[in-house]
């Protein structure tokens, strides 16, 4: 008789062989006859079929990603979940980072039409305080103030536009409109009034208002859009780190840690947690490297946006363009006969228009209306439905958790407790071979780090170019911030550095002896820079005959001041002007 068959007889034997099958490892018989009901539901519940889902456990000889022990997954059904585990690794990116998304577009957009409605309501104001002063004056000549928010809007827009440039041209027209205005007894030729807008910033005729307007557009302008265009960036780079795919090691670790333990038939266990983070922090290595350059622009648009809410505030600028310039014309007005008396003897006697009787400057101003400007009750809130101090900490309270998100992803996602076990349920989660504590150590964040993962293969001497291209995206940006927190734009940095017309930052340089050259007059007579050693961007100028400035400025081409109506805008530095008439004396 066999001997094993003798050994049943016996209860004690029989009992030890019955605890020696629940203790140890299963017998292939016991295992292979377990149930696969409820792999088969799970799987069921996420759409697929179970036609190719074994009933019982079988030999898992077969699997790739998982422990090829006997297992509820057939070949088919292990590829459907390895396509399944990426999809889910995917869609918790997007769920995590839809937060970062939706702040960079719905900011954007309010501040953008914020930005857009603030100039189009300073052009209505200034429209309506100009005409109800000056009427048919303002109408005609209205087109010198249009052009200027023409280019105000193109700045904001991305145009390449300076507005140092912008602003002095401006003031360089207005000066000849104005002092036309004021002196209707005389014809004044194109030559004439070339010569008054070129020496504005020795008469000064119209005070320090176009310093302290150009100081307070261009910050304002240079931080806003700045602002807006870093909230568009952001959006942009959050769409492609984010826009991922899943090499085979990062699907094999997803794999491994979700579905594996469904294939073994338990698909309530979760992955231990630091199994999910070493598999995340190997799958989104290329991303923990975006954290320093993120945090960062995160950094520099946090300083914009409060720089916007104090010194470089939007809706001040906007609001004070018509003021400031109302405030110029006047100082004009009231300093009439100085300034042309000036002008007289810098560039010389204009002819009397036919017809009209001599009087003084002062008598041409008529009586001003004083101009009216909105009391901060009356300020509509603009199509955005706020003011900037509400959209700023609104944006403040929305950046503050940014910092750090590329870093904190793997733990984020691990955190959710369908993704992962809880950090205290170290013994009774799937460690990737069984049930169990998850042994090896945690990586560190980025790609360096990912060396030694037992997760995750990672070749770390093959960065993400993509990677590094958002990487590099994301220090320019962040560069033009923080110049533009100093009210420096980077695209115009040489010609930013000089001043707007009609009154700059030499005005206290300005000499008691003008016109002459005396040891405080600016350097007009400094040649022009030379185009091809030092490039900048090509002026707008008006074509001029060099002979003509030889010719005594009172005669020539004549032209009524009051139907001299038409002009171009033209960015005028004072580093391109030429020198200036022998007639200048």
């Amino acid at each position: 008789m066999d001997t094993r068959l003798s050994f049943c007889r016996y209860p004690l034997l029989a009992m030890l062989c019955t605890v020696s099958v629940l203790s140890g490892n299963r017998s292939p018989v016991a295992a292979a006859g377990r149930s696969c009901s409820d792999t088969r539901q799970v799987y069921s519940e996420k759409g697929y079929s179970t036609g190719t889902a074994p009933v019982t456990q079988i030999s898992g000889e077969h699997l790739r990603l998982c422990p090829q022990d006997y297992t509820c997954c057939s070949s088919h059904m292990e590829e459907t979940l390895a396509l399944q585990s990426e999809r889910d690794f995917l869609k918790a990116i997007e769920a995590n980072s839809q937060f970062l998304l939706t702040t960079f577009t719905q900011r954007h957009r309010r501040f953008d039409e914020f930005f857009k409605e603030l100039i189009e309501l300073s052009e209505k104001t200034m429209n309506q305080m100009f005409t109800k002063t000056y009427g048919r004056l303002f109408t005609q000549n209205a087109h010198v103030f249009q052009e200027l928010f023409v280019e105000l809007r193109r700045y904001y827009s991305g145009g390449s536009v300076s507005l140092t440039e912008v602003l002095s041209e401006f003031w360089s027209q207005l000066v000849e409109r104005v002092f036309s205005l004021i002196n209707p007894q005389y014809q004044f030729s194109d030559d004439y009034l070339e010569c008054v807008s070129k020496h504005t910033e020795q008469l000064q005729p119209f005070g320090d208002v176009p310093r302290k307007l150009r100081v307070q557009v261009t910050r304002a302008f240079i931080a806003a859009r700045a602002l807006a265009q870093g909230l568009a960036t952001g959006r942009d780079i959050v769409n492609k780190a984010t826009k991922l795919t899943a090499d085979s090691e990062c699907v094999r670790g997803l794999m491994r840690q979700w579905y594996c333990p469904l294939c073994r038939g338990v698909p309530s266990l979760r992955p231990c947690h630091s199994l999910c983070l070493n598999v995340m922090k190997g799958c989104l290595a290329n991303q923990a490297d975006l954290n320093t350059e993120w945090n960062n622009f995160i950094d520099a648009l946090y300083q914009v946006s409060e720089k916007l809410e104090g010194p470089f505030n939007m809706e001040l600028a906007a609001d004070s363009i018509s003021v400031k310039v109302s405030e110029a014309i006047m100082h004009m007005q009231e300093n009439s006969v100085s300034i042309s008396t000036k002008v007289f003897q810098g560039c010389g006697s204009p002819r009397p228009t036919p017809g009209r009787s001599k009087r003084s400057p002062k008598d041409s101003g008529g009586n001003r209306r004083p101009f009216r400007t909105y009391s901060p009750e009356e300020k509509p809130t603009t199509a955005a439905g706020t003011n900037l101090d509400r959209l700023v900490t609104e944006l403040k309270e929305r950046l503050r958790p940014m910092r750090g998100f590329w870093v904190s992803l793997p733990h984020t996602i691990c955190n959710d407790e369908k993704m992962a076990a809880d950090v205290t349920n170290e013994d009774r989660c799937w460690n990737g071979q069984t049930r169990g504590r998850y042994l090896p150590d945690v990586m560190g964040d980025g790609l360096v780090n990912q060396i030694n993962n037992p997760e995750v293969e990672v070749d770390i001497a093959r960065p993400d170019v993509r990677t590094r291209q958002l990487i590099m995206e994301l220090r320019v940006v962040t560069n033009k911030l923080r110049h533009a927190q100093s009210g420096q734009d980077m695209d115009f940095m040489d010609s930013e550095e000089g001043s707007g017309s009609g009154g700059g930052d030499h005005g206290d340089r300005y000499s008691d002896d003008w016109p002459g050259y005396g040891p405080y007059s600016p350097p007009y007579n400094k040649s022009p820079r030379n185009p091809v050693t030092n490039p900048v961007k090509p002026p707008r100028v008006r074509e001029r005959n060099g002979a003509k400035w030889n010719k005594n400025s009172g005669h020539g081409r004549v032209k009524s001041s009051t139907n001299r109506l038409t002009f171009s805008l033209v960015p005028l530095l004072p580093s391109l002007m030429v020198t200036i008439s022998p007639m200048w004396r």
